[in-house]
């Protein structure tokens, strides 16, 4: 069994206050999204694909989806154990997991940057992102999750919250670049 990785960086993530980053050389980890959910449409899909292309010129960005209720489970704890399960055999012990979860911590654009360059900056090999399925998160993946962050106070479906994530994940990379954002 591997163990799990842990980091002894402190996320300084404060609301309000400006990235720590000044235009730098950051290590850009290559960054995995976990999603899980029903499939996408089309429309979504050419988003999503969309900012992985803006993404490429800073990182690899690995797009997974993750069906949701894989073993067509009637009960929802059953459901949400699978999803977790599923979710938790792709993630890698030296992995920095971030949980996207409507209770986690609210962080702006410019603390989204820190968390990404600090990241960077650390002994881990990549980081993965992880949104769950319409029941939440499981067990293991809350307590495997090395932070936990929500995108916005309102409770965003599975693709909506995926596509917000894109958009702030290439606004951390403008930020941390000092460059100009481009819609």
């Amino acid at each position: 069994m591997a163990t799990t990785f842990h980091l002894s960086v402190s996320f300084n993530l404060h609301k309000g206050t400006k990235c720590k980053y000044t235009p730098q050389s950051v290590r850009a980890l290559p960054i995995r999204i976990f999603s899980v959910g029903k499939k996408r449409s089309r429309g979504l899909q050419l988003l999503v694909d969309e900012y992985v292309e803006k993404l490429k010129y800073y990182c690899s960005v690995e797009d997974v989806q993750i069906r949701s209720n894989p073993r067509n489970a009637r009960d929802q704890r059953a459901q949400v154990d699978d999803e977790d399960t599923a979710v938790m055999n792709l993630i890698r012990s030296d992995d920095w997991v971030v949980m996207l979860d409507e209770r986690g911590q609210d962080i702006g654009s410019e603390q989204m940057a820190e968390l990404v360059g600090d990241a960077g900056n650390t002994g881990v090999s990549r980081l993965s992102f992880c949104i769950g399925g319409p029941y939440g998160h499981g067990r293991k993946m809350r307590e495997r999750a090395n932070l936990s962050v929500k995108l916005s106070s309102l409770v965003l479906n599975h693709q909506i919250a995926l596509l917000v994530l894109m958009e702030q994940l290439y606004r951390s990379w403008t930020i941390l670049r000092g460059q100009k954002y481009h819609h």
